[in-house]
């Protein structure tokens, strides 16, 4: 009887042994599963290919969101197919489906025209092609993943700000003359900076203190094609021909970038008869190197500055988190409705650069050289 129960207890005992050290086994069977898989996830990020799609390369900016963008995608594994379209929408419509057609994954994209991709990224989600719109909408397309800007209603409303500090308009000074010209009409941003700006001026343009002499006021009046700095130019020299050819002063333009405060200034040096110094206040944005050049000549009072290399930093995120399967980082879900929904969003912070202040937030910073600025 005694040699049973011994038996019976040590078959209990060989038994709890194995299965202990079945227990101990399995945390080190699934690590090495795990490690497995996260190895291949990584791996497969290596020569992921990624489109991305300019819409020119006549503007500075979009030379340096491209490079910024080419240089930090490659820095992260992917290879990068990087396309500029001359402005011309059937161009960049078949940059992005010959994209989708030679493998990428994902495309960021700066649309020429907000409304303009619907049909082409359709393939894209017909693929599963991932789509992040890139400092412009894509309107009207359920194909747009994620949304990557720089907070576009802040650039206007910093814009409208500088003219109310520097015209005084908080302490009731005025009345002033005061001039507005925006962006192409089909690019949403341009309503923001405009819309941004005029929630600051429409005010005291409506009590009086500021004077749009031209009565154009509206956006759709305002805006120009394409950004030109040619259309620009133009329309200016109309409005100045109409209403300061007598020599009344013009003392502020808000323009909503750069490319159109070069139109502005073109036009005032060859048809206004004030000298630099009782131009008026000319905003702008992106801070070009000749409107850089233009505040510290005091042709240009100032650009808003977006630092594209922050913007590039915050798209590659987001491709990584997609081609990882992850979420990407947004920090706005409430604002950007592209007609299909809203868009998940990441914005980036703009801020002002003048004469007094060019020399910390450029060349501090690295972004441009003295010697550029020459």
């Amino acid at each position: 009887m005694k040699k049973r129960i011994l038996g019976v207890l040590l078959v209990c005992v060989m038994v709890f042994s194995l299965l202990t050290a079945c227990d101990d086994k399995t945390p080190s069977s699934d690590s090495g599963s795990n490690a497995s898989s996260s190895t291949t996830s990584v791996n497969d990020v290596k020569g992921t290919k990624v489109g991305v799609a300019m819409p020119t390369k006549d503007l500075q900016r979009w030379n340096q969101d491209g490079d910024n963008m080419k240089k930090q995608l490659e820095a992260a594994g992917y290879t990068v197919d990087l396309q500029y379209a001359s402005n011309d929408v059937a161009t960049q419509v078949s940059q992005i489906e010959n994209m989708i057609s030679s493998g990428c994954k994902v495309l960021v994209i700066a649309s020429i025209e907000g409304d303009s991709l619907g049909t082409v990224l359709e393939q894209a989600k017909e693929k599963n092609v991932k789509v992040i719109a890139y400092d412009r909408l894509i309107m009207n397309s359920d194909a747009v993943t994620y949304y990557a800007t720089f907070d576009n209603y802040m650039v206007g409303t910093k814009q409208g700000e500088y003219i109310e500090s520097q015209l005084g308009l908080k302490d009731g000074k005025g009345p002033f003359n005061i001039e507005l010209i925006t962006g192409d009409p089909g690019d949403n941003n341009a309503r923001f900076f405009f819309g941004g700006a005029m929630d600051v001026l429409q005010k005291y343009i409506d009590n009086g203190q500021l004077v749009v002499k031209s009565g154009q006021v509206d956006f759709a009046t305002c805006a120009t094609q394409s950004w030109s700095t040619e259309n620009a130019q133009n329309r200016f020299d109309a409005i100045i021909s109409a209403n300061y050819s007598d020599g009344t002063q013009l003392d502020a333009v808000l323009a909503s970038n750069d490319s159109t405060a070069m139109g502005v200034t073109n036009s005032l040096e060859a048809n206004y008869e004030g000298n630099h110094s009782n131009w008026p206040i000319i905003t702008g944005q992106d801070c070009d190197k000749p409107n850089v050049k233009n505040m510290i000549a005091g042709k240009q009072a100032m650009s808003i500055f977006k630092d594209t290399r922050t913007l590039a930093e915050k798209t590659v995120e987001m491709v990584d988190a997609i081609i990882k399967g992850k979420e990407a980082p947004v920090n706005d879900t409430k604002t950007y409705n592209n007609g299909t929904g809203i868009i998940p969003s990441y914005l980036c912070e703009p801020v002002f650069a003048d004469a007094t202040n060019y020399k910390k937030i450029l060349i501090e910073s690295g972004y441009y050289t003295e010697d550029d600025l020459k």
